[in-house]
């Protein structure tokens, strides 16, 4: 036996037995002897699937329920250029598997309510294509600035991230989104082999039933925030029948007005991925609620030195409606709620802030940005040694216009450099800079 195996509660080997198969168990506690497998996510906001297929550095193998998502050997995923330019989510294989239920469109109103660290969330996105509002929440704050860091490096221009308890956004959206996704809280037995661990060390019987419990409240809280016609997701990554297919008969039988769709539940020793469970509902009765739109606010010293940096930037405007908070500059999505009494972190792309009267762009701008539409690309290759130089937060040497410039790898922007004389001086933030070998 592994490591992993004998470690394993056994009531939870007690509980998978009376759940399985007799047949299936050696071919179940089997996979705890071998390693979990590894996925990646195209970014599709900023790089077309087909397209990286072509240009990836190492092997890719199609994942069959994520169009854009592939197994991967490497082991190190996030030190790869690609990554840090937000083309490449590093996400568990068998994670991908919720977001495609919602099938969410373009211009919907859709909301991930346990968001962090934003891998259904930021797939939700994807298929967004930054039309329509999406709202990324998670209630503890350091994990959501986690999640807005995650945003911020995707490029995703429509999003607006909050961190709320569920109850009090079901106070304020009720009947308001089309797509809801529950990636609730769990006892976490489906990740058993891949974080071995922190998931076995938390599991009993008793945390079942407390993870349960706590499912339930914010499934009612989901309920309520969608719309008459709307769909919802909950997914856990758990095999335990209490949280799964039994909080999925309770969730029926407490609110008439849901209709089961569909329900998926992934097994290791039956796919090439860790244990997830999803469901898809339909809201057939309840409320249509239009939420205020924010207005635009901003001062009239702050739009015009904006939108001079966007002439001198950009080929065509980027911002359409802008937003200042306290010299903060932010391009809003259109149709965005007032969203007063909420902790909110980020909303739509934050450009830049105003500094002794003059507008200084930021990192999430330059993430955001197509470089087909910026003035100034220095685009840097895999093989070029400047490019991990730049990574490091370092000067380097090009030669383009002086000016702000989008630095890339390929055509993919990672950073803000500062053209002087032939040197492109960084302004990548120090928190986001890759460390030195030495």
């Amino acid at each position: 036996m592994s490591t992993a195996t004998t470690k394993l509660d056994e009531k939870f080997i007690e509980r998978m037995k009376r759940q399985l198969p007799k047949s299936e168990w050696e071919s179940f506690f089997a996979v705890y002897q071998e390693k979990p497998y590894k996925g990646v996510r195209v970014n599709t906001l900023k790089c077309l699937a087909e397209t990286f297929e072509k240009i990836s550095p190492f092997k890719l193998e199609p994942i069959a329920w994520e169009q854009s998502g592939y197994y991967i050997q490497e082991e190190k995923i996030g030190a790869s250029p690609y990554h840090f330019a937000g083309v490449l989510y590093s996400q568990e294989p068998s994670a991908m598997v919720a977001a495609p239920l919602l099938d969410v469109k373009k211009g919907e109103l859709v909301l991930d309510l346990c968001s962090a660290p934003g891998g259904k969330g930021t797939q939700l996105a994807s298929k967004m294509q930054g039309e329509g509002i999406i709202v990324l929440n998670e209630p503890i704050f350091s994990r959501a600035k986690i999640l807005s860091q995650n945003v911020e490096r995707m490029g995703i221009k429509n999003a607006v991230v909050v961190s709320e308890m569920p109850f009090k956004l079901a106070e304020t959206f009720e009947g308001y989104f089309d797509k809801i996704l529950v990636d609730a809280p769990c006892s976490g037995e489906g990740m058993f082999r891949k974080n071995a661990d922190e998931a076995l060390g938390e599991w009993s019987e008793e945390n079942v039933a407390l993870c349960a419990n706590r499912q339930k409240e914010i499934l009612a809280c989901a309920r309520k925030m969608l719309k008459k016609g709307g769909r919802l997701v909950y997914s856990t990554c758990t095999f335990s029948y209490e949280e799964d297919e039994g909080q999925v008969l309770d969730f029926l039988s407490t609110f008439p007005d849901m209709k089961l769709l569909k329900q998926e539940k992934l097994y290791p020793h039956r796919v090439r991925g860790e244990g997830h469970f999803a469901a898809l509902f339909e809201r057939e009765d309840g409320l249509e609620l239009s939420l205020k739109e924010i207005k635009e606010n901003v001062s009239k010293g702050a739009e015009k030195a904006y939108r001079e940096f966007e002439k001198d930037f950009f080929l065509s405007p980027f911002a359409k409606r802008l937003y200042e908070i306290k010299g903060v500059l932010y391009a809003l999505p259109d149709g965005v709620f007032d969203w007063k009494g909420l902790n909110v972190l980020r909303v739509g792309v934050r450009l830049g802030e105003m500094i002794n009267g003059r507008f200084e762009p930021s990192h999430s701008l330059v993430m955001a940005t197509d470089s087909l539409n910026s003035k100034r690309c220095v685009s840097l290759s895999l093989t070029d040694n400047r490019l991990e130089k730049f990574l490091r937060g370092e000067t380097i040497e090009y030669d383009v216009k002086n000016g702000w410039c989008a630095v890339c790898v390929d055509s993919y922007p990672i950073g803000l450099g500062k053209a002087v004389n032939g040197v492109i001086k960084n302004h990548i933030p120090k928190a986001l800079r890759k460390a030195s070998k030495d």
